[in-house]
């Protein structure tokens, strides 16, 4: 793994948290303070806006757009939205314990279905340090756990979707050799036409009230603007890291932004706090710090292992070198070797 490589990643991670609490610091001042409750609405808005963002700049030349086969954007595109408008109603029909639970269960689903269908494997020490992590943030976001069977209903398919979509995300990126700003430029205008068009009656489901009969002041609508502008980033972040490094990665990174979310609320906002919340957080960056030591060892090992030099490579692979001693001699010091 190069440099430029791990630069790339971690100035990804760094966007993607920042963005993430800065919007969410936004929407709660707009949620919270300034009444507009419409969560699912919003959301097809910042795709839009994000959409449109990502044309300017293509037609500017600051990317290169890239044709993808129209079924695949096209089914891509509207699962992420489906995934967003099922967890809005998860959180509507459930408690906000059982919600979390939801949310925790998304990175042993993803371990699994990655299992299952992609064949890859994890080892011991990276779902030690998933479990120490889901234990951490289940104490420090877990209250209540009620359950009723819409609700327990919607929470698995909004399970199933994002993970499936998150799955997606990374395989396309890498088997298409697409960038995560081509993927989002292409798939951006389907999520925000089903959330466009589910999204106020699913507002409507969760509120009681018609996104269309708001009285939308100067404050509200300056937050509504900043909040679409801050989702650029968000959105385009979210397909970085998740092209770059993994779908389990991005889900531990959105527990460390609930974290720093929680950290934040108590510090600047003076949300309750209690030692089972500071317990829990310790806990789960304890855990965030296991799983990157474990995925930085077993990324280096592997590249190690991907670039074996000559002599540690079977003798009769290394056979027609002989003959040829001083080029076999330059491969070794070179650390080159060949392909089975």
């Amino acid at each position: 793994m190069s440099a430029g490589f791990q630069l790339g990643v971690i100035g990804s991670l760094a966007l993607s948290v920042a963005s993430s609490v800065a919007i969410v610091i936004c929407n709660k001042a707009l949620m919270s303070t300034l009444g507009f409750p419409f969560a699912t609405t919003l959301t097809s808005w910042h795709l839009m806006v994000t959409f449109c963002t990502l044309h300017v700049a293509q037609r500017l030349h600051f990317f290169e757009p890239k044709a993808i086969d129209g079924q695949t954007v096209i089914l891509f595109g509207l699962l992420n939205g489906t995934s967003i408008g099922l967890l809005n109603l998860s959180l509507g029909f459930n408690s906000i314990g059982f919600y979390q639970m939801t949310k925790l269960a998304i990175i042993p689903f993803t371990v699994l279905l990655e299992t299952i269908f992609l064949k890859k494997r994890f080892s011991e020490s990276i779902k030690l340090s998933l479990l120490v992590l889901l234990l951490g943030v289940g104490i420090a976001s877990v209250t209540d756990l009620k359950l009723n069977l819409l609700g327990s209903i919607l929470s698995g398919l909004a399970i199933a979707t994002t993970c499936v979509g998150q799955i997606l995300t990374n395989t396309i990126q890498k088997r298409l050799k697409v960038s995560s700003t081509q993927l989002l430029y292409q798939s951006a205008p389907y999520q925000a036409a089903i959330l466009f068009a589910t999204g106020p009656f699913v507002d409507q489901q969760l509120t009681n009230r018609s996104v269309f009969a708001h009285k939308y002041s100067a404050p509200v609508l300056g937050f509504i603007v900043l909040s679409c502008l801050i989702a650029v980033s968000v959105n385009f972040s979210t397909f970085l890291v998740i092209g770059t490094t993994s779908p389990v990665t991005y889900q531990v990174l959105g527990h460390l932004k609930t974290c720093l979310v929680l950290s934040f609320g108590y510090t600047l906002l003076h949300d309750p706090f209690t030692l089972r919340n500071i317990l829990g957080i310790l806990i789960a960056i304890f855990g965030m710090a296991l799983y990157s030591y474990f995925s930085v060892r077993e990324s280096k090992k592997k590249s190690t292992n991907d670039a074996l030099p000559v002599s540690q490579m079977p003798d009769k692979e290394a056979e027609p070198l002989l003959a040829t001693k001083d080029s076999s001699d330059t491969k070794k010091a070179n650390g080159l070797s060949h392909d089975c």
